[in-house]
């Protein structure tokens, strides 16, 4: 799927639009459909927006940038389309809605991915007649900037399907992680969870307050993170004897801490805790200098680890 020209994505909102600017930046045409009467101007803003971070990253490829058109309906949008990525709200009656409308105009071999995080795959099929080539594609938000895409088919879905999709994401600058068994939220958004969990056990049994809780985390795992994952660091940690020395070294200490966490609901008190929290640490910026100021550090991050990254894909490919 490395030669795929005619792409579409249905559902413009934040999402989508992040979506369509990376496509545009790997060269396809891109069409449009929202139910939003401003989706053209929306998703218009969001690429001019998007377009540098995308050029420092080397996303763009020169001379070869697609085209993008909005279509009244979701079947006009995918008719002739290659690739489809889906990111209409996580409601299964709109999602089989679209799903029953755009089947029959599908082209042959065309593949349809959706963004879903807190849907199953099984759930979304059964909006299908013959859903052997939809296939789950969720990203992390925002698209353009997140590398990640988890990517999961399963028995209903047809051979070469998944890998095809991995091989369109990874053309266009996505770092694919294959999910083998069907989990609510996946993978990353459980890591995540669990992490946020613990965050706001220690911010509601007065251990530190949202911005240091925050702050522990840029400022310290969360950068290690950013250059391998937890248990690569954990084996590195050790010196030479690897991870097998961590485990034997510090076993108790993590089953302390573990036995330790916090078993705890997001509930409205607690939520109350949190934005109260966050009114203090953003200090009276709005939403948009924030994500103006995310985006920014993300996308220094990401142009300082890509030719180690690069580097790195020499020994071997990326799943």
């Amino acid at each position: 799927m490395t030669d795929i020209r005619d792409t579409a994505i249905l559902g413009a909102g934040v999402i989508g639009a992040s979506w369509a600017a990376l496509f545009l930046a790997a060269g396809h045409n891109v069409a449009i459909h929202d139910v939003a009467p401003d989706a053209e101007a929306a998703v218009r803003r969001y690429v001019d927006q998007a377009w540098p971070a995308l050029e420092q990253l080397g996303l763009v490829k020169a001379g070869h940038l697609g085209n993008l058109r909005v279509c009244q309906t979701a079947r006009a949008a995918v008719e002739g389309a290659a690739f489809i990525q889906e990111n209409v709200p996580e409601r299964l009656a709109i999602k089989h809605g679209v799903y029953a409308e755009i089947e029959p105009a599908l082209a042959p071999g065309a593949i349809v991915a959706t963004s879903a995080s807190g849907l199953t795959l099984s759930e979304m099929q059964a909006g299908w007649k013959n859903p052997a080539r939809f296939v789950l594609g969720h990203p992390f938000n925002p698209p353009h900037l997140i590398p990640l895409v988890e990517v999961m088919g399963n028995a209903r879905t047809a051979a070469g399907v998944v890998e095809a999709a991995e091989a369109f994401y990874q053309q266009a600058g996505k770092v694919t992680v294959r999910v083998n068994r069907e989990v609510p939220g996946h993978v990353a958004n459980r890591l995540q969870a669990a992490v946020w969990r613990e965050a706001i056990h220690l911010v509601k049994t007065g251990v530190a307050s949202v911005e240091d809780v925050d702050k522990a985390m840029w400022a310290g795992p969360g950068l290690r993170w950013a250059a391998m994952g937890p248990t690569m660091l954990f084996h590195l940690g050790a010196g030479e004897g690897g991870l097998k020395a961590f485990c034997e070294r510090y076993t108790d200490s993590f089953n302390r801490w573990w036995d330790d966490l916090g078993v705890l609901h997001l509930d409205a008190p607690t939520a109350e805790t949190l934005v109260s929290g966050m009114t203090d640490a953003t200090a009276g910026q709005s939403q948009a200098e924030l994500s103006t100021k995310r985006d920014a550090l993300i996308t220094a991050i990401q142009k300082a680890m890509s030719p180690l990254r690069q580097a790195g894909k020499k020994g071997g490919p990326e799943h």
